[in-house]
């Protein structure tokens, strides 16, 4: 397999996919928070920003959630239409008792009528989908009733 250039969508989007089917070793220790010196806190936003250093994508710091999601508006860079590959997916799971944007996930692509392929560390098939302890591909809904509330938008290089 060949590797997609740096800097673009489809090498940060490569190296999640290559991710899928790990799990983290113990309460929340994984090579991703050890990597982002945030190891035994929930990893969703560690595997995002991880996987940004190695496509070499600038993605503002996520291993909180919330500060994420507000770096990307401060840099007018948040969207909550429909995304595009490699957008970062920031979450708020209406039915967890968690009143906040509390999860995140790179986009993999559109699926049409308001739903979305994403990969994401730290979720489960039928646990909890923002401490599962494992990195999925899942189907996601951004439109109203879904759990996506908005978009990142990494700057990538202009040609792919």
């Amino acid at each position: 397999m060949s590797n997609f250039p740096n800097n673009t969508a489809a090498r940060l989007i490569q190296i999640a996919e290559a991710e899928i089917g790990y799990v983290e070793t113990f309460d929340n220790l994984t090579k991703y928070g050890e990597t982002m010196k945030a190891n035994g806190l929930p990893w969703c936003g560690s595997f995002v920003n991880w996987c940004g250093k190695k496509a070499k994508v600038k993605i503002p710091n996520t291993v909180s959630t919330v500060a994420g999601s507000n770096a990307f508006k401060k840099l007018e860079k948040w969207s909550t239409s429909a995304p595009s590959p490699g957008w970062i997916a920031y979450f708020d799971f209406p039915d967890d008792n968690v009143n906040r944007i509390s999860h995140v996930g790179i986009v993999v692509k559109d699926l049409g009528k308001g739903w979305c392929e994403t990969i994401e560390g730290n979720t489960s098939g039928a646990g909890s989908q923002r401490n599962g302890g494992e990195v999925m591909r899942k189907k996601r809904q951004y439109s109203k009733g879904g759990s996506i509330v908005g978009f990142g938008r990494p700057d990538f290089k202009e040609s792919e």
